[in-house]
């Protein structure tokens, strides 16, 4: 278990890099070198000043030079100009000259909070909805929980999202606007300011979940340690929500740990739809200002949730799946 945990770990180390130097190498040197000194430096900038702001980004070294400033700089921090950018330095951005750290940590609890709430939304209403589904296979309510999932997932974020505001908000008046209110502070507000946002990012992946747990139900039904149980004379709602729900698991999961990143980029559309200022809203932000890194600081952050829920996931295995040896 050791041994494979470190080697995930190193594998995260490699994966991480890479897309580190993907992104860096997108952003800073396929842009070339003077139109980030001139989205860094702005209009009235002169002569002099574009001198200066090339040296304080390191624009006058060479490309692999200026990577490792740049990766180092996560790690130890660095000096940009006469500020010293603690680690973990992502840099400044261009916009408000504020650390792209720190701005991304003060929003990193909405798109945090939005991406939970929505995978516990999925977990709770997706593979139960698909587990009793597959219990009454073939009967009413397969049929009517089938087909209302796929009715959600037909709706897209920016339809759903102004109906709901309309139907609860404006007309029923049974919930306040969405908004996002710190949940140390204020559970109560934190849960019903995005339960909206929630509903509405869940629904695009309920489908999903329901028809996959579904399927994985009726397949492990039909293993052979199924009819075993079933021969030793053990009670039916035993066999199919213990053992065979538990077999079940493994795919499901997996899945998960992929989507993680893509509710990271649902959350996009959602807080753009809901107004909630969160890494989704910054992420649209950082394009529209140009803001170089801003959205690189952005597109490493999804990367690392996304490989370390990967990661939780692969961890998960020797837990769920007896069957599984990580070693």
């Amino acid at each position: 278990m050791l041994r494979f945990l470190v080697r995930r770990l190193l594998g995260v180390v490699v994966i991480l890099t890479v897309i580190c130097g993907v992104t860096f190498y997108l952003f800073f040197a396929s842009s070339g070198a003077e139109s980030v000194v001139s989205l860094s430096c702005g209009k009235n900038c002169t002569p002099d000043m574009r001198t200066h702001v090339r040296h304080d980004l390191g624009l006058d070294k060479s490309l692999a030079e200026q990577f490792w400033i740049y990766i180092s700089g996560i790690f130890t921090g660095r000096d940009i100009g006469a500020k010293h950018c603690a680690a973990p330095c992502l840099g400044y951005s261009f916009n408000n000259n504020e650390p792209v750290w720190n701005t991304l940590l003060d929003r990193f609890p909405v798109t945090l909070s939005l991406t939970i709430g929505a995978i516990a939304m999925i977990i709770f209403l997706g593979v139960t909805l698909g587990t009793l589904a597959a219990f009454y296979r073939g009967k009413v309510f397969d049929k009517i929980a089938m087909g209302t999932s796929l009715v959600l997932v037909s709706t897209q974020i920016y339809v759903l999202g102004p109906f709901l505001i309309w139907a609860f908000v404006n007309q029923l008046g049974w919930l306040d606007r969405p908004a996002y209110h710190p949940f140390t502070s204020d559970i109560g507000g934190w849960f019903t300011g995005l339960l909206l946002p929630w509903f509405c990012l869940m629904a695009i992946f309920m489908a999903l979940y329901a028809r996959l747990t579904r399927s994985t139900m009726v397949d492990v039904l039909n293993e052979d340690f199924v009819r075993t149980l079933h021969a030793k004379g053990l009670n039916s709602r035993r066999i199919y929500f213990k053992h065979a729900f538990r077999a079940a698991l493994s795919p499901i999961i997996t899945v998960l740990g992929v989507d993680v990143g893509v509710l990271m980029g649902g959350a996009i559309i959602t807080e753009t739809t809901f107004t909630l200022h969160g890494i989704g809203m910054l992420a649209v932000t950082s394009v529209t200002d140009s803001d170089l890194p801003l959205m690189m600081g952005v597109v490493l952050v999804a990367a690392t949730f996304t490989v370390m829920a990967n990661l939780v996931v692969d961890l998960l295995y020797a837990f769920i799946d007896p069957r599984v040896r990580l070693d």
